[in-house]
């Protein structure tokens, strides 16, 4: 086992989880090295919960397993779309070897099934109507720790969600493709924000709220922004791509777009080369 790969994968956990107890977190990551994941007997993978799919993971030398439970918001745990980036990613760097078992609790299977569609998510997935996935493994209540690399023999060789952290995201990479990071490392800077929440207030149901952050370089080299990290699927954020040079704005444009009425407290996490990384950012508001 990687020992090396388990400390920095700890650091990076940490580091992106600090409202979290971190002897917890310790505690969780030394309890699942090396555990092996139980597969039920016969699971049933469909596309968009309408074609049946021959889903075979039983000789391949890794596969990537996400588990998703039905407490809370399943629109929000679930990323589709930063999965469907990450699978496709991983596709074009291996050929395809490397299978993707995303696993769905929920006893309301057409629930699951409507969110899958309306994400237009074109990958198979497993709906655990009854559960018996947790049963045989009974998976962390952390969302983070839901997601495993596996290794041939089904033991865990990473645990941490590669969609919600950019850093878990270059150790699966690293681990998938045998290749180290080569870009260099851009040198810190600082960061300011002109805000650190948007109040969308109230609003009806099918009207989309859109919104901007600002970000202004006020160190002495040039800003990146890695990734942003939204906490919900119908949470957006767009921005230039381009380094940002000192004294100049950054401009984030965040949509939200409702898939449920109520209250909502949205997060979003700023990865870059600023001191203090992740930057946190909230939109609320309440729809009616």
């Amino acid at each position: 086992m990687n020992w090396v790969f388990y400390i920095l994968l700890i650091v990076i956990v940490l580091s992106s989880c600090k409202d979290s107890p971190r002897d917890e977190i310790a505690r969780l990551v030394k309890e699942w090295d090396g555990k092996e994941i139980r597969f039920p007997g016969s699971p049933v993978f469909t596309i968009q919960g309408k074609d049946t799919v021959d889903f075979s993971f039983r000789n391949t030398e890794y596969k990537v397993v996400s588990y998703v439970d039905s407490i809370g918001c399943i629109s929000c745990k679930l990323q589709l779309a930063n999965w469907t980036a990450f699978i496709q990613e991983i596709d074009s760097l291996t050929g395809r070897t490397v299978p993707f078992i995303l696993c769905l609790h929920n006893p309301n299977v057409e629930e699951m099934r409507r969110i899958v569609r309306k994400d237009d998510f074109q990958y198979s997935v497993f709906i655990d109507e009854k559960g018996t996935f947790d049963a045989l493994n009974h998976f962390p209540t952390n969302m983070t720790f839901q997601t495993f690399l596996l290794d041939k023999n089904n033991k865990i060789v990473a645990i941490g969600n590669p969609v919600l952290n950019p850093k878990v995201k270059e150790l699966y990479l690293e681990k998938l493709t045998g290749m180290q990071e080569s870009k260099p490392k851009a040198m810190q800077t600082e960061v300011g924000l002109d805000k650190a929440e948007i109040d969308f207030g109230t609003f009806p149901m099918n009207e989309v709220k859109e919104g901007k952050f600002r970000l202004v370089n006020t160190g002495k080299n040039l800003l990146v922004v890695y990734d942003v990290i939204t906490s919900c699927g119908c949470t957006k954020a767009e921005y230039s791509k381009n380094p940002v040079r000192p004294g100049e704005t950054l401009e984030l444009t965040v949509r939200y777009e409702a898939d449920e009425v109520g209250i909502f407290n949205k997060l979003l996490a700023i990865y870059s080369n600023a001191v203090g990384s992740p930057h946190k950012l909230r939109v609320k508001g309440q729809v009616e």
